[in-house]
């Protein structure tokens, strides 16, 4: 059942278009991730579903009530921003009981329905004191415990970890999956960093320039990009892409010509009637490329390793080759150096093929 339901909304700031005729379903108790670079028009769509920014096109519903017009604090959310926004005076507990104050709750119901969610967050022994008194990672949990208390019925977080080093990052990822486990709530949640986006959702929504790129589950965005756009931005390193010719198709698969550095056959994703017409990509994710010695059969490509970079669980190679730049992930025990010539090969069962228009063929 889709509890929140976006229907061709558009959002206009004077003659800039953020947001452009999008149509969005987000079901029941799903966590749905909002993904994108800067100024792709994620949190403008979070706020346009919070009530903070009005929509210029369009309709928005929350579990089935059409809630386009209705103020943000009827809409039945709670929102959780990049900023902690607490009160610097008031306690832990006074800052996650506030909404209950101001919505005229009395004080023994406040204070039991906060101690419950500070269990959840484990906060129960810093709820005596003040903002200035914690932690990033524990303000963050109070704010998202001020979203909690209210019992919403959607909750919108905008980029809430964008602040944190990289350890607390990684422990308030886990305490926030831990968290929607726990209450089964629909979660929509806005970020740039696609490890946030892969580890916390279900369903993650990839925009680009204020559109939907794809929709999919990570593992569907990361073998299945529908466009190059996604391809490039999903994954660490980065996908390889690799300027190619079609020179013939026997309808499943294609032979390319990879920048005059040789040939390649590979399976396309949707069938090819005739041989692939005008430039395309070649797309190979750094893991599916293997190491070999120059001339050995197997061997796709050759060239000069520039630079590597050993990273403990892993090595990333940077080879020159006739087809540009590619980097290579293989194992920490590899005894490459820079200089080196070596040999590539590259797992046509993993590639990916982008034509002139940059859709996946």
């Amino acid at each position: 059942m889709d509890h929140v339901e976006i229907k061709g909304v558009t959002k206009r700031f004077g003659q800039v278009e953020a947001v452009s005729n999008l149509d969005l379903s987000v079901e029941k108790g799903q966590f749905c991730a909002l993904l994108g670079p800067s100024g792709c028009g994620k949190s403008t769509l979070l706020r346009v579903i919070a009530g903070l920014e009005a929509v210029s096109e369009g309709q928005i519903f929350i579990d089935g009530r059409d809630v386009t017009n209705v103020a943000p604090a009827k809409r039945s959310i709670a929102m959780v921003f990049q900023s902690y926004a607490l009160y610097p005076h008031m306690s832990v507990r006074d800052n996650i009981a506030f909404s209950l104050d101001v919505a005229g709750v009395n004080k023994s119901e406040r204070k039991k329905r906060a101690d419950e969610i500070a269990q959840l967050l484990q906060l129960e022994d810093l709820m005596d004191r003040r903002p200035s008194q914690l932690s990033g990672g524990q303000r963050q949990r109070v704010a998202i415990g001020r979203a909690l208390v209210r019992d919403p019925e959607v909750f919108l977080f905008d980029e809430p970890l964008s602040n944190l080093d990289a350890k607390l990052r990684v422990q308030m990822r886990l305490e926030i999956a831990k968290l929607h486990q726990k209450l089964k709530a629909t979660m929509i949640y806005v970020t740039h960093d696609q490890v946030e986006a892969m580890t916390l959702a279900d369903k993650v929504v990839v925009l680009d320039s204020g559109k939907i790129s794809q929709i999919g589950s990570p593992l569907d965005l990361y073998n299945k990009p529908a466009n190059k756009f996604v391809a490039a931005f999903i994954g660490s390193p980065a996908m390889n892409f690799i300027e190619a010719e079609g020179k013939s198709s026997d309808g499943l698969s294609a032979t390319l010509d990879l920048s005059h550095a040789g040939e390649i056959k590979l399976q396309t994703r949707h069938g090819l009637d005739k041989a692939p017409q005008g430039p395309m990509e070649l797309g190979i994710r750094p893991e599916h490329i293997g190491i070999c010695a120059v001339g050995d059969a197997k061997m796709t490509l050759s060239g000069e390793v520039q630079l590597v970079e050993r990273l403990g669980n892993g090595t990333t190679v940077y080879v020159d080759t006739k087809a540009g730049q590619l980097s290579v992930q293989t194992d920490s025990e590899t005894t490459i150096n820079p200089g080196e010539t070596i040999g590539l090969v590259i797992d046509t069962n993993r590639a990916h093929l982008f034509a002139s228009n940059s859709m996946a063929v």
